[in-house]
């Protein structure tokens, strides 16, 4: 099975409607996925097939992506990070294994230094961890316009307004280059992520234009627990560009 926008629901969280998806063996460990940017959860398609074990897969489109409404509160990394442990207690989620791309990971790495919620075991790919990142891409970032994005991605315009029930690219736009380039507590976890505990595995393409290897090898380097993985020949989207030498990571991180 694979997520298909269908047979899911929406969970009402301050003013937006979160579209949540799950499938698989509900008696098994819960394995939530994070999709990034300008995503939706069937951007991990490709990948759950490959998992070894059975697990129960739980997909959350982030708050004004996917089938999910953006609400009047601001678009944060706080904000979503909000909004996944709203739908982990709603859902009765104990003690998952989370894996975020990007955007997604970002927020997972909130979660996971926060101390507030147990979390089995964290995967994050192409997620950076703190706002000194953005002193390489925030002019970049901030030059991003919804006309620019239609351009070079067409194919997340067109997911986009097909599943959004209030779709408004260029609101959508604005509101997730803000996040990108937010410099407040709202944003990065910074330092914070030295609060991590569990099992984590940090997965980078070699290529990544967004988040540099050195910034990756300093959190393998914090967080105690943790693995670095930096994949060669593939870029920021490490699950497109080399889904099977990925997978074989993550299935062996899983099996520990």
């Amino acid at each position: 099975m694979n997520f298909n926008h269908n047979s899911g629901k929406c969970i009402t969280i301050d003013s937006a409607n979160i579209y949540v998806e799950e499938f698989g063996d509900p008696k098994q460990q819960a394995l939530v996925f994070l999709h990034g940017g300008f995503g939706n959860m069937e951007d991990f398609n490709g990948l759950i097939p490959l998992l070894q074990n059975d697990y129960r897969i739980i997909g959350i489109d982030s708050r004004g992506q996917g089938k999910s409404t953006l609400g009047n509160t601001e678009l944060t990394y706080a904000r979503i990070e909000m909004d996944l442990l709203t739908v982990i207690e709603k859902l009765k989620i104990v003690n998952p294994i989370i894996i975020g791309f990007s955007d997604g990971g970002i927020a997972a790495l909130r979660l996971a230094s926060s101390s507030v919620f147990k979390i089995h075991k964290l995967i994050i790919m192409g997620a950076s961890w703190h706002t000194k990142s953005l002193e390489n891409s925030k002019v970049f970032l901030k030059a991003i316009t919804a006309e620019k994005w239609k351009v070079r991605f067409p194919e997340t315009y067109r997911s986009y307004q097909k599943l959004n029930p209030e779709a408004n690219f260029d609101m959508l736009t604005a509101a997730i280059v803000s996040m990108w380039v937010d410099e407040e507590p709202s944003g990065h976890p910074d330092d914070h992520v030295q609060n991590i505990d569990c099992p984590t595995l940090i997965v980078r393409g070699d290529n990544d234009h967004l988040v540099s290897k050195e910034s990756a090898f300093e959190l393998s380097q914090i967080i105690q627990n943790s693995h670095l993985a930096n994949i060669p020949f593939s870029g920021h989207e490490v699950y497109v560009d080399q889904k099977i030498v990925l997978m074989e990571l993550i299935n062996h991180f899983l099996n520990e």
